[in-house]
């Protein structure tokens, strides 16, 4: 060796250190393979190369196989028989070949909205060198029974109010991109607490799509509707009264506010706006409708289009027939906009769905997680006792025998 020659000891380790395998990976691999080597022995009742009398299969090579793990993913040398088949079960059971800790690292990220790019860097940081949107979606599929469950539950008891709304979702369908609708329905259950009570997703937001869904939901048990709440979809209200006859609309007024507004110049909408919001800050029925005239009235002279129309939406006024202390959450479907929210923060990183059932999943998930938080929190609505109703109904009865007056 020349006399000029140094070799830095350190950076020769340190070089050795990073080419060399993973210990605990090696190590367990190490270990797998014996016990399937065992497993084989144990089938041809002879070892490897071993010549006896008893023995009943030989070895034909091996077929290999990526075995994801938490320490990485590990090549497996699976043994191969002349006549049948090996396959170590215990080891790659349904299920298991990503095992669940990893399944439910995928799953949860699936559901709390992150990209298919970004769940394979964070299995790819946990070793796993490579997974397909294919096997993410196949994991994801595990959710599927949940679900179900949760959109095929029984509704019991009454449900005195509903929200219901759409979303629209990209979806491939006959190798095209269509937009489907997500049908979502929230109601107030007797002891006044918000639930999710149904989800489908249908080809359009029309009379017959809304009609499917409202009559699913009186299938599995929805009863005792007295006001539904919506903004004015197509075809909406006709499947309101062909389904839930007797319950009353409220047209969401953040909604009809939008609509309204379109038809005011927009160096005056601000102003406009204010006026008709004065219509909801009346302390009662009477004084409602009142402030709804006064309104009109006013308008009438310089804005008749926008004034025609508030004077003839009746039912953006229909919640003065409930209780006061109801009003703020049911004279708009501002509830369920904060739910589609929600929905949307976790579906827009998918972009285009592959196919409906991979919305309904999705969405099915998100919507359960977020009607278990309800189940937890403090009860939405006060709902009165039948019972009390009554007898406060009673009581403003007037009197059969008024007293009399004195002399």
């Amino acid at each position: 060796m020349a006399a000029n020659t140094k070799i830095d000891a350190i950076d020769w380790l340190r070089k050795q250190l990073e080419e060399a395998p993973d210990p605990l990976r090696s190590s367990l691999g190490r270990v797998v393979q014996m016990i399937m080597d065992a497993d084989v022995d144990e089938a041809c009742t002879a070892g490897w190369g071993e010549q006896t009398d008893d023995r009943t299969n030989y070895r034909n090579g091996y077929r290999h196989r990526p075995w994801d793990t938490r320490v990485g993913t590990i090549d497996l040398a699976i043994p191969k028989l002349r006549e049948g088949t090996y396959y170590p079960g215990w080891l790659l059971e349904p299920r298991r070949r990503a095992e669940r800790a990893l399944t439910g690292v995928i799953v949860e990220s699936y559901v709390q909205g992150v990209s298919t790019r970004k769940v394979e860097e964070l299995v790819q940081s946990l070793g796993v060198s490579h997974l397909s949107k294919s096997q993410v979606s196949r994991l994801a599929k595990g959710l599927d029974e949940e679900v179900r469950a949760f959109r095929e539950r029984p509704l019991e008891g009454r449900w005195r109010y509903l929200w219901l709304d759409a979303l629209f979702f990209k979806c491939r369908e006959a190798g095209r991109i269509v937009n489907v609708a997500g049908l979502v329905a929230v109601g107030v259950n007797g002891d006044g607490r918000r639930e999710v009570v149904g989800l489908d997703v249908v080809t359009g937001e029309d009379g017959a799509g809304w009609l499917a869904f409202l009559r699913g939901l009186k299938a599995r048990g929805l009863k005792g509707v007295e006001l539904v709440i919506s903004d004015a979809h197509p075809g909406l209200r006709d499947a309101i009264a062909a389904v839930l006859r007797g319950a009353s609309w409220q047209r969401c007024r953040t909604h009809f506010m939008r609509n309204l507004l379109v038809r005011v110049p927009k160096a005056a909408q601000s102003l406009v706006a204010t006026f008709v919001r004065s219509i909801f800050t009346q302390p009662d029925a009477e004084s409602v409708h009142a402030q709804r005239t006064r309104i009109v009235e006013q308008l009438m002279p310089r804005f008749p289009e926008a004034a025609k129309m508030l004077a003839d939406a009746d039912e953006i006024l229909t919640f003065t027939s409930f209780p006061k202390e109801h009003w703020k959450q049911i004279w708009s479907n501002n509830p369920q906009e904060r739910l589609n929210r929600e929905i949307r923060r976790r579906s827009d990183v998918v972009g285009i769905f592959p196919n409906r059932p991979a919305v309904i999943r999705l969405v099915g998930a998100v919507l359960a997680e977020i009607n278990d938080d309800w189940a937890v929190v403090r009860r939405y609505l006060t709902l009165d006792n039948p019972a009390k109703e009554e007898v406060k109904q009673l009581d403003a009865l007037p009197s059969k025998h008024p007293a009399k007056k004195a002399a």
